[in-house]
Order: structure tokens, then sequence, then C-alpha cells
């Protein structure tokens, strides 16, 4: 059965209040002045609507503050709402009803009824305000122009909706007609309904209109984007197809298919650990879904590439003739014994042992003594391929272990790499400059290594770009370094230390003759028949124009002579072979740059010769002091550590608790300024074996006895004149020989050192250990000396006591 209203309601012909029936909605706000189908189905809505349609009244609709509620009461309701006509009402099944009203105009609540079988109501009618004004004008053009492009951006609200903005000309229905239209929530609808000031009203439908506009573009912006990628995605797909259908009716092979077919066959060559070829496979799969253009499609071919050019089972085979490999060893270097030693015990037990992993050697020694070209005889020895990483400098982790895939223009890092240009899973890996890596906020490099430098682990190395394990057991790792302290100790740890020490002057002359010479006339054009260098003139090349642990000087100073030869034979200077002397080298070469000044040195009281250990070697180091008038201070010069320092109070407390024995007057102390230099101010020095040196340099100004100009000495001292052990035996001894000593004092517990000594630069020696600081006097400045001393200070005592 069907109800229809009579004509439609003036809101101005309704009485200022009146009691009319309640309909709840929820999710939902009527306005005023337009038509709206409703659905009304719980009993007391249905009661309501009934009653106004057999009154013949208005209809309070107020919406629901909370829709979940069932049977809403009054404080359920918001205080505003609209009145409005039932314009027709049709019944369906389950006793509900369809209705379509129409809205009149506001109501705000001024007392409930609650009492009867539906909600009631004693409502204020809020008749709007006609206004005419500029700014409403302005207004509502705006809204009307808002409007339109809302409904043209908007795919929910129907195109006729344009002729309905357009044919409103009262500015507040407009603002209803468009804020109820906007995709809002009620609650926002609600409020606009509650403001009653036109103007203000229509400012907030502007601005939310503003904001659905911006939304809507872009929204509209996303899915015009999307929906080109997918026609495009589609086109080329369909062109694909049609290109197969093609090609497959002409014969051809689809290149694409191919590309594929040709990365399985490179997956299954390259035999990879099962765990590693289901990721190859994976990826390849995945590469198959994408379009050939897209970005990640060249990441992946390059990630799969990666994985089937790694030698995940190809070795080489070990040249396990440990006779054949000593002689390689001995043709590429001369002496280095200690170091060839090692690598053929390692021969020997590969021979035995089939599945030994590689050892992990660290070379340390000064600079120019041959490490790194000592890896490289190493690897053509065993018959492996060689790889050089120069980690000097290295800052970032990601050069030892790679750059995520994450990352554009990621790559595998140093290690990795090194294996794919090797092509082989067992190569000799030289890490030069080990000690020489850096650290700053992109990581730490050291450690890294150490998951590569550790037997226990390295098996499975783990690369950020590979992203799987890879094994590095079989790597044989040679790391060099001029000074192992700068290696972090984890990392040291890791790594079986093989000490290589300076050259002596005889081997110096045998490198330069059977290596160095050879080298040089080959670089410069010249053979045995256009220059002879004579071993006279090798000797004073070594002994006065080199000053090294190494031999870099030694190459270049015989390539500078090389040169002058070759220019000779340029210049048709010469028709015959050119036999350079001695006298000639100055000649070539210049005044000479070295020469023995330890007599001239310590030809006076005061001055001593230590010994020192440095990165580039041994070295002979001068201490001098001298006295002058004064009140008993200390001077100390020549750039000294807090160590060395200390050293020097050290033996100035010593001599002090000592002078009678020594035979010095102790007034001295009272009386007259020490000062102490280390010759080389520039350059920094630090460390405890200089001891020895400052007392004898401070014994020796203060009795007035000259230090033997032959001898030289190194060890740590304490307060009571105990000599403790030092480092660098070997290398502080051949500095000692190239310097022209003859005698050195040792401590006595470094004696266990002295085997290490080469033969011929001990049998040039005279070596004294000591123990005690008296030891170190009576050889530095004679033990006759200092007795006279004593018997003379004796004397003086005794004469100052008899005046007395």
């Amino acid at each position: 059965m069907a109800y229809e209203s009579p004509a439609e309601t003036d809101p101005r012909s309704l009485p200022p209040e009146m009691e009319v029936p309640v309909l709840a909605i929820r999710n939902t706000v009527i306005f005023p002045m337009f038509a709206f189908p409703i659905n009304v189905g719980r009993p007391r809505s249905v009661r309501a609507v009934e009653e106004a349609i057999d009154q013949e009244t208005p209809l309070g609709i107020f919406a629901q503050r909370d829709p979940r509620v069932e049977n809403p009461e009054p404080t359920d309701l918001f205080q505003t709402g609209t009145v409005v006509n039932i314009v027709k009402r049709v019944k369906v099944p389950g006793n509900k009803l369809s209705v379509i009203i129409h809205g009149i105009t506001r109501v705000r609540v001024k007392e409930w009824k609650a009492d009867g079988p539906h909600l009631r109501a004693v409502v204020e009618t809020l008749i709007p305000e006609e206004i005419a004004s500029s700014e409403v004008e302005g207004l509502t053009s705006t809204l009307r122009e808002l409007a339109q492009k809302f409904i043209d951006l908007s795919p929910q609200v129907a195109p006729e909706a344009s002729l309905l903005v357009r044919s409103i000309d009262e500015p507040g229905m407009l603002a209803d007609v468009v804020g109820s239209n906007l995709n809002i929530p009620p609650e926002e609808k609600q409020e606009l309904l509650e403001t009653f000031d036109v103007r203000e009203r229509m400012d907030k439908v502007i601005a939310l209109l503003n904001k659905e506009i911006q939304v809507l573009e872009l929204s509209n912006k996303i899915q015009t984007e999307v929906k080109g990628e997918m026609d495009k995605a589609q086109r080329e797909y369909f062109l694909r197809e049609q290109l197969k259908a093609i090609q497959k009716e002409l014969g051809e092979v689809d290149e694409r298919q191919e590309e594929f077919e040709e990365l399985k066959r490179n997956i299954r060559r390259a035999k990879m650990p099962d765990e590693v070829e289901k990721v190859a496979v994976k990826e390849l799969k995945r590469m198959a879904r994408m379009s050939p253009g897209a970005a990640e499609y060249t990441v992946s071919r390059t990630y799969i590439d990666w994985l089937c050019e790694l030698p995940w089972s190809v070795s080489s085979t070990d040249r396990l003739d440990v006779n054949e490999a000593e002689e390689i060893l001995d043709a590429d270097h001369y002496g280095l014994e200690k170091v060839k030693k090692r690598i053929l015990e390692f021969l020997a037990v590969r021979k035995l042992k089939n599945d030994m992993k590689g050892p992990i050697l660290c070379l340390v020694g000064p600079p120019g003594v041959g490490k790194t070209s000592l890896a490289k005889s190493v690897s053509r020895a065993l018959g492996r391929k060689l790889h050089r990483i120069a980690l000097g400098g290295v800052r970032d982790e990601a050069e030892i272990r790679g750059h995520r895939r994450t990352y554009i223009g990621s790559m595998p890092g140093k290690i990795v790499k090194g294996m794919k240009k090797c092509g082989t899973n067992n190569p000799v890996f030289v890490l030069d400059e080990i000690d020489k890596l850096g650290a700053d906020y992109r990581g730490d490099p050291s450690s890294a290594l150490l998951e590569v430098l550790d037997p226990e682990q390295n098996h499975n190395f783990n690369d950020h770009y590979l992203d799987v394990p890879f094994d590095l057991s079989n790597v044989m790792f040679i790391a060099t370094a001029n000074v192992p302290d700068t290696i972090p100790g984890p990392l040291r740890d890791r790594m079986e230390i093989i000490r290589v020490s300076g050259y002596t002057h005889q081997e110096k002359m045998q490198i330069g003759k059977r290596y160095l010479i050879p080298e040089n006339l080959e670089n410069h054009g010249l053979d045995d028949s256009m220059i002879e260098i004579t071993e006279e003139a090798m000797h004073k090349i070594v002994e006065n124009y080199t000053h090294e642990a190494g031999v870099r000087s030694l190459k270049r100073e015989i390539a500078s002579v090389c040169r002058w030869v070759a220019k000779q034979w340029a210049a048709e200077a010469v028709s015959e072979k050119v036999v350079v002397t001695p006298e000639m080298v100055e000649e070539i070469r210049g005044p000479i740059h070295f020469w023995k000044e330890v007599a001239e040195r310590t030809s006076v009281p005061g001055v001593a010769t230590g010994l020192a250990w440095t990165a580039a070697g041994g070295e002979i180091l001068f201490i001098e002091a001298t006295k002058m008038k004064g009140k008993g201070g200390m001077t100390l010069t020549g750039s000294l550590g807090d160590v060395m320092k200390e050293s020097v109070s050290v033996a100035r407390s010593y001599i002090r608790s000592v002078a009678a024995d020594l035979g010095i007057d102790y007034d001295v102390f009272e009386n007259f300024d020490i000062h102490v230099h280390v010759p080389s101010g520039a350059i920094p020095k630090d460390g405890p074996s200089a001891g020895v040196t400052m007392i004898t340099a401070i014994t020796s100004v203060l009795t007035g006895i000259p230090v033997s100009p032959q001898v030289a000495m190194t060890g740590e001292i304490t307060l009571r004149g105990a000599v403790l052990p030092v480092g660098g035996i070997k290398e502080k001894v051949l500095a000692a020989h190239r310097a022209g000593i003859k005698h050195v004092l040792l401590p006595k517990k470094n004696q266990k050192d002295l085997p290490e000594i080469p033969d011929e630069i001990a049998a040039e020696l005279t070596f004294t250990t000591v123990s005690r600081m008296e030891e170190v006097l009576d050889v530095a400045l004679g033990a006759e000396n200092l007795e006279r001393l004593r018997e003379a200070l004796r004397a003086n005592a005794a004469e100052d006591a008899a005046s007395a």
C-alpha cells in the first residue's frame, strides 16, 4: 500500500514551536530543501512515520551519535535536526517501510517526550534569513565554481548535479546541497547542519570542497599513471605474444627465451651448492616475469651472472713437489729462510693431507724487503692463481663485504671480485698493507676481515651482494704489514705472524748482482756487452748511497747508473763496454749520501750510541748530554715521547743514587743543569729501549770520560739499575753493523735472539750481554777509568776530612 503527501511545505508557514514525532537515523544527516529516500525498519521508527502520516504533521529526523545503539533515547541523539514532509511511503515485507522525505527546515529540540510508543519532541523551527551582500555573492560564486570542479572530478556524483548547482540561487540552500554530497564523515555533516549562520556555513563548505578536490586530483593522477603503466605492460605483453607466434610460424628463435635457456645452462655448469642453486633458479624465475625494460630486470640479470661466474667448484692443481717449489723460491728471492721454510712445510703437509685448509700468514717487516714479491713467488711455487688486494687507506666495510642489492650500482666486495678474477676457489690472496686499514662512519673493514681470516668461519663467508655463503677455506691468505701493533688484536690473533728482517750488507750485494742489475739492464735496453758494474762499485753504492733495511733505494741507484750508461751509448760517446768503478759512481751520483759518523760523534764526553727499532728497520740513535752552571735543572729536547722522557728521569735518579760509586761529586747535581738531546729533532721518538744509552750519556758528561766509539747499546733500565730485555734485536744489530759498530751491548735476557743474527754479521761483531748498569758502564766508559775517578773522589774526601 502506497501513500503520497500533499504539496511541499513552505518553512515560513510552520509555527515557531511545535511537537513532532521523531525518527532516529544512523550514519547520515538530512539537510533541508531536498528529497531523500530512506528505509525504516525499527518498530519505534515505523510508528513515528505512521503517526506523521496519519496526523498529517511534519516528521522530525535526528542523527544518532552512536550508530550501534539499536533503541536510542534522547541522550543518544543530536539536538539539531531537520523537519521533513513524507512525500511517499511504500510498505515492504517484514513490516518495514520505504519512505521518500523532503526536508523543510532546521529545528532545535527544546523538550523531549519519550513516554509514548515512540520518541516525540517539542522543537524550535530555525528559518534561514535572506542575506544579500557583495561578500555573500562572492562566496556563492566561489562555491558554485568549486562545486562544479568537484562534480567533474568525482566519479560518484552524477553529471546532472551540475544543473542543480547552477539552478540554485539561495546561498544557504547551495551550501546545504553541496555539503550533503561531499564524501565526509556524518559528524562533519552534522556540524554543517548545526551551523545556522550562512556565511560561516559557506566558508566551511568551501574549505571542505578544497580538501576533497585536492584528494580527488591526487587520486586521479595516481589512477592515470597506474592505468598508463598497465596499458603499456598489457600492450607489450600482447605484442610479445604476437611476436612469439610470428617467430614460431617463421621458425625463428625467441631471443629472450634463448637468453633464459643460456642462463639455465650457466647455472648448471657453475656446479653451485644446492642452496645457492635454489637461489639462482628462484631469481631466474622472478626475472622471467619482468619486462626487459624494468630497472629490476638488469639488477637480477647482473646478480645471476655473478653467481654463475664464481668458481664454486673449480680448483687449480697444487704443485706438491717440495724440491721444485724450493728451487722456485730460491730463484726468486735471496735469503728469507724463515718464510720459505713455512711455505715448504705447508706444501709437505698438503701433500700428505688433501683437505688441509689454507694457512693465513702475515709477513711483518720494513719496506722494501720483498714481502709482496715473496707472496707472488709463493703462488708460482704452488701453481696457484694470485690476487692482490691493496688495503692501505680502505675505510669502508663494503669494500670487503660488498653492498646490498637494494642500492643502485651495488657490487660485491674485493674478496668476491678477486675470486671471480682468479677463476679458481684456491688462489693465493695477498692482503697488502693490512696494518694501514682505516675506519669511519661507513664501518670498520678490519672487523669485516675477521670472518675472512678465521679458518673456523670462512667456509661460510657471506658477501652482502651475493647474500649466499661462499667457501674461502681453500684460499691461502698472505697479509703484509710494516708494524703489527696497528693491526687490531682480534685480527692479529687470527694470523700467523712471520717477521721479515732487513737485509745485511752481503745480502744486498747478492740481491743486486742476482736480481737488480739484470732487471735494470733489461728495463734500460742494455746488456752485458754494454755495461759492467764492478763489485767495488756495488759496495760503494750499498755503503754510501743507500741506508735502508730493504733494497728499493738500491734498485733506484742502480737504475740511475744504467740511465747514465744508456745515455752514453745513445749519444755514441762510447764504443765499447762501460766498466763502472767506484770513482765513476761518485761522478754519476754526485757526493756520497751516507757515511759512518760514529767515531766523530762519540769522540767527546756526553755522546752515546743507542740502537732503535722503526717501521723501516733498525737505526742507530745518538744520545747527547751536556752540563752547564745552574741549579740542578734538567732539559730534554728532540721530540721525545712520554716513555722516553721517563727514561731520562729514571737515568738521572739512578746516577744520583750511585754517584759515589761512579766517582761523581754530588755537588754537581746542585750546581749544574743537565741538557739531554736526541738529534733529528723533527722526528718523534719514544720507547724504553734507550734507557741504558741515557744513563751512559749522562754519566759520560758528568765524569768527563768519552764513550767508546765502537760500542752501541740497547736495553730498558729500572730505578735500581737492572737492565730489562727489549724487542727488535736482529734489526738493531743489522743497523749497528751498517754503521760500523764493532761491539754491541744487549740485555742478558735477549741472548736467546742472537741465533737469528746472520753468521757473517755475528762474526764481525762482539756481543756482551748485561743484567746491570754497572756492567754497561764498565764496558762503555772503561772500568779502569771509573776506578781512577773513584780513587780521586775518595782522596778528595779524605783531604776534606783532614782539613776539617
